[in-house]
């Protein structure tokens, strides 16, 4: 059962009244035993001292000596000693000179270094228990004992007034702790009825002065409660924001303890450092982040951001400092190999597109300036016109193809997808293109049934094989055969394999690049033949659309061949 309060506050004023108690009843006890000790002991040094002058005043000291007992209290033993320690006199034993040596008695060698001794022993002669008291003198030691009996036992007890004076009030404190600690009990339980009231919402006050004073403590309770509540439930979100975030995150105080981290902080860290470590402090000390801790070693008021790049190990991390108002600070790490990777595709794309676009924009205006500034024939006027006509179909190819590809990538949500009978967008394909096949002598074939249906959007599906196909026609040379098939499926896909018998690809090292925005096998190869040089890029892009993969690989018979997967449709 739990103590309470009351209980509690009771037993520890009782627990030190008593220790405190015991320790005046003690330390009274001894001075009282001292002080009764110290006037017997002046009552013997008194009968030594006539004992001394009573011999000093006669020649024959055995006769003085038996004579005197009987002017001291009845029991008192007698004892004459010399300074060597031989009894010469003792009025309890008839043959005192045959006793053993006395110099090494306690009350003797007391007596020899301080001048007076005494000890409370049972006497090797008769056995019986003495108070011993010893006297230096000139010539000589002279002792009395006094049988230590009831009555000298009584005589050293301590008087028990005290005693008894100190128990009763003993027993008043008591119920004078009792009384206080019940009303601090009281005190207590009324206060903890009243925050219980609180709580609850059922507390009732009184019209007058303390009533008022209860209801604004009530409202103030209340309303502490709310922001605790509030600042609980914002800093949950906190928590859980940090720890979900795609940032490592940490968080020091002003003296540099970490205060709280997320996972991601530690597996960054780790990252970078060369040696594992757990301890998020390690980014303070690590050089891999010296640029960071000689900004927070050597801040100023006015300094609270830092940034940097760290590159380790293949990756680029950007590490930021954040110092607040009260000198803690936090320290992010962002993985942004992803974005530096993007950020110098885009730059060699730029260079790329400018690059494609200099060539149809550069034929377009030599074709106008001839026309613009020299006399032709209206055969040759016609030949420059239908010249920059070309060149401007090519030009609108290619940023109808840049347009497409910066569509799927930057605006997904915008293709709906459909049910696609693969066999009829073939169908529809071969006799859209049915005249570059001819030119070519290629002849087209599929062997996919009616059934096979992928999900998806059709302008991409139709897309990748029209890419493919074209591809096929441009490169793969003429007299070819063209050939599609489905080769496999699984619950959620169907796999695809197009194939051309052509010349395929020279050199394993270009089927890795081919899908790459204007890569070339070879210098001029995609001027010379037509097209953008984004077509195979528009393919992956699109099967990667569709949560698909493509490989290219060259055909064992000569050619090449390509094999992605597409989704299933879902309806049945």
């Amino acid at each position: 059962m739990k103590a309470s309060y009351r209980q509690k506050l009771f037993l520890s004023f009782v627990l030190i009244f008593t220790l405190f108690t015991a320790a005046i009843i003690f330390f009274e006890q001894s001075r009282e035993k001292e002080h009764r000790t110290e006037a017997l002991e002046e009552k013997l040094d008194a009968f030594a001292g006539i004992v001394y002058s009573a011999l000093s005043r006669t020649a024959d000291r055995r006769q003085t000596l038996d004579s005197l007992p009987g002017l001291f209290p009845e029991n008192i033993r007698l004892t004459l000693i010399d300074r060597q320690g031989h009894v010469i006199y003792d009025n309890a034993v008839e043959e005192a000179g045959q006793m053993e040596n006395h110099a090494r008695r306690p009350e003797i060698r007391l007596a020899r270094e301080k001048g007076r001794g005494r000890d409370i022993r049972i006497s090797s002669s008769n056995n019986r228990e003495y108070l011993y008291y010893a006297r230096q003198f000139s010539d000589c030691y002279i002792r009395i004992a006094l049988p230590y009996d009831i009555k000298v036992r009584h005589f050293l007890k301590p008087d028990n007034i005290f005693l008894y004076c100190i128990a009763a009030l003993f027993v008043v404190m008591l119920a004078l702790i009792n009384l206080v600690s019940g009303q601090f009990g009281k005190s207590i339980r009324q206060l903890r009825d009243f925050s219980n009231l609180i709580e609850n919402g059922n507390a009732r006050f009184p019209d007058d002065e303390l009533g008022e004073i209860g209801t604004k403590i009530a409202d103030n309770y209340r309303k502490l409660k709310e922001s605790e509540k509030a600042i609980a439930l914002e800093r949950e979100k906190l928590l859980q924001h940090v720890h979900s975030s795609e940032e490592g995150l940490c968080f020091f105080s002003p003296g540099n303890a970490v205060e709280f981290y997320n996972g991601l902080f530690i597996q960054y860290l780790n990252t970078i450092t060369d040696e594992a470590d757990s301890n998020p402090a390690s980014v303070l000390t690590d050089a891999s982040f010296g640029k960071i801790s000689a900004f927070l070693s050597g801040r100023d008021a006015r300094d609270s951001y830092f940034e940097t790049h760290v590159d380790k190990h293949g990756k680029t991390f950007a590490v930021r400092a954040n110092v607040f108002d009260d000198r803690s600070f936090e320290i992010i790490i962002n993985d942004v190999t992803k974005q530096e990777k993007t950020q110098r595709l885009k730059q060699e794309m730029t260079g790329n597109i400018t690059h494609e676009l200099r060539t149809p924009v550069t034929g377009i205006r030599g074709c106008l300036e001839t026309i613009l500034e020299h006399p032709l024939s209206p055969e040759k006027k016609d030949y420059f016109i239908r010249s920059a006509y070309r060149q401007t179909l090519a030009l609108s190819e290619l940023i109808s193809d840049m347009s497409l590809i910066t569509r799927i990538e930057e605006a997904p949500h915008t293709f709906d997808p459909e049910d696609i009978v693969v066999a009829d967008l073939l169908e529809n394909l071969k006799k859209e293109l049915e005249i570059p096949l001819q030119e070519k002598d290629a002849k087209m074939t599929w062997n996919i049934g009616s059934d096979v249906t992928v999900r998806g959007n059709r302008n991409l599906i139709y897309a990748i094989f029209r890419n493919l196909t074209d591809n096929a026609v441009r490169h793969a040379g003429s007299h070819i055969g063209i050939f599609v098939s489905r080769y496999a499926e699984d619950a959620g896909f169907h796999y695809f394999s197009y194939s051309d018998t052509g010349v395929g690809i020279s050199g394993e090292q270009h089927l890795n690049r081919i899908f790459e925005r204007f890569y070339r096998i070879g210098e001029g190869r995609t001027r010379d033949t037509g097209g953008t040089g984004l077509g195979l890029s528009i393919v992956k892009n699109a099967v990667a659309f569709h949560r698909g993969t493509i490989v290219a690989k060259n055909r064992v018979g000569g050619g090449l061949e390509f094999l992605f997967k597409l989704p299933k449709s879902t309806a049945k």
